[in-house]
């Protein structure tokens, strides 16, 4: 069975976007993974097809109202659907590679893209939402955040990358940042290739990379080392 998403949005037209393209795009169309864009304001209320209201208690902006989310939900996700139910929202559980590759593994995913200054609470917990966090920083809606979930995961799925090796010797896989990397010209600009990149001792050059790979996470990401 192949990796399925579902993604409820205002914008449904903004999927599947980047996704469309490259790889996840390839594998898209080769069947690989699906995806399918619902409108949440489809279940909106009245002729207008409301979708918010102000929030209890006062407050700027708008906040996504609870039946109108939970019944957009309801007709798009069978009850029995195994696919965890996600949340793109700021204050969510972070996005990590160990859990992208979890994610991967799995039947697919649903994920609910917020709009305005939030979703009600208790949609959040009458639907099992689990909020997924991509960085601390705030974006004006959940769905570049829910393209960066699934470009993640879909570049894992089998058969979408050239080599399997390219999966599982990036930043973040064994908590640690990527090491250079260097192609031709020999020499560019005066800076050449490391001799020990073309020495042809791959024990060596394992060495270097590895040792490369600690420097640069010390420096730019001391708290990985931590984990």
């Amino acid at each position: 069975m192949s990796f399925s998403a579902t993604i409820l949005t205002l914008y449904p037209d903004m999927f599947p976007g980047p996704l469309g393209m490259s790889l996840s795009g390839d594998a898209l169309a080769r069947g690989v993974w699906s995806l399918e864009a619902k409108n949440i304001r489809d279940h909106g209320l009245g002729r207008h097809r409301t979708v918010d209201d102000t929030p209890a208690g006062g407050g700027p902006g708008m906040v996504i109202r609870c039946d109108v989310l939970a019944s957009a939900i309801d007709a798009n996700v069978p009850l029995d659907d195994p696919r965890p139910k996600l949340l793109m929202s700021p204050r969510g559980r972070p996005l990590t590679q160990s859990y992208v590759r979890e994610l991967a593994a799995g039947p697919g995913v649903v994920i609910v893209c917020g709009r305005f200054e939030g979703v009600d609470e208790r949609v959040i917990e009458a639907r099992g939402l689990a909020e997924i966090s991509i960085g601390d920083y705030v974006l004006s809606g959940g769905e570049m955040a829910a393209m960066i979930v699934l470009d993640s995961c879909v570049r894992l799925l089998p058969g979408v990358m050239g080599k399997e090796a390219s999966g599982t010797e990036e930043s973040f896989e064994s908590n640690r940042l990527e090491y250079s990397h260097y192609t031709r010209p020999r020499e560019w600009e005066g800076r050449p290739i490391p001799d020990v990149l073309l020495s042809g001792n791959h024990a060596l050059i394992e060495r270097w990379r590895r040792e490369e790979s600690e420097r640069i996470t010390r420096e730019r990401r001391p708290d990985l080392l931590e984990r």
